[in-house]
C-alpha cells in the first residue's frame, strides 16, 4: 500500500499551488486504503459508472477530471464521504439511492479532508477553479 501511495504522490499533477502539500501527502495513503477499492487506484472509477446497477445505485464514479466529483462543493463532498450518499442527499431534502457508504465511523474529519485534498490535487486547474466557485456558493457552516 505504501508503495502505491508513493506512486500517487510522484505521479499527481502539481496543478494547485493553494492545496496543502502535507494534506495531499497524508491523503494519498488514506485514499488507497479507503477509496481505491471502489473508485480505482488511479481515480478512474468503476466501468459504466453512469449506468444504474440492478439495485438502482450507480457504480463508483471517477475522481479525476473525467468524473463529476469536481462539480460538487466541499460541503457536499465532505458530507457524502462522512455520512454516505443517501444520508448526505437526504440532508439536502433529496431521495437518492446511493451505494456510497459513510466513513464517519472509520475516518476522522481531518482524514476525510486530507483525502479530498488528495483527490483535488489530481484535477486540472480549471476543474479546481470551478469546484472552488461552487464551494463558495455552498459554504460550510458550523452547525
Amino acid at each position: 500500500m505504501r508503495t502505491l501511495a508513493l506512486m500517487f504522490l510522484l505521479s499527481a499533477p502539481a496543478y494547485a499551488v493553494d492545496l496543502d502539500p502535507a494534506a495531499v501527502e497524508r491523503g494519498a495513503p488514506l485514499y488507497v486504503e479507503n477509496c481505491a477499492s471502489c473508485h480505482g487506484e488511479n481515480l478512474e472509477g468503476q466501468p459504466n459508472w453512469r449506468s444504474q446497477n440492478e439495485d438502482g445505485t450507480l457504480p463508483a464514479p471517477p475522481h479525476d477530471d473525467s468524473g463529476h466529483t469536481w462539480h460538487h462543493s466541499d460541503k457536499l463532498l465532505f458530507e457524502y464521504t462522512k455520512l454516505g450518499g443517501e444520508e448526505a442527499m437526504a440532508k439536502r431534502g433529496l431521495d437518492f439511492k446511493s451505494g456510497m457508504p459513510g466513513h464517519g465511523d472509520s475516518l476522522s474529519d481531518a482524514q476525510i479532508w486530507d483525502i479530498l485534498t488528495f483527490i483535488k490535487s489530481n484535477w486540472s486547474q480549471e476543474s479546481q477553479d470551478v469546484q472552488r466557485q461552487r464551494s463558495e456558493l455552498d459554504p460550510i457552516s458550523e452547525n
